[in-house]
């Protein structure tokens, strides 16, 4: 049960990832070299099958421009 709330919880936040950069207009692959992780990693994270680190999802955020309780 923890395990799947972790899933889910990591989907939740690749969806609202997502949801933000095509807003913004940016490919997956811009945003990755603006926050200075590669490409595939980014798009694991979006589709919930990574969990970054605070530090790359700070990255991630700032060339987002998205405020942490905005996603969290």
């Amino acid at each position: 049960m923890a395990s799947e709330n972790k899933v889910n919880l990591r989907k939740g936040l690749g969806d609202e990832l997502r949801a933000y950069r095509e807003k913004a207009g940016f490919t997956q692959a811009e945003v990755a070299a603006k926050a200075g992780v590669h490409v595939n990693y980014y798009a694991r994270i979006e589709r919930g099958e990574e969990n970054p680190s605070f530090e790359k999802l700070q990255g991630i955020m700032k060339v987002l421009k998205i405020k942490s309780l905005d996603v969290l």
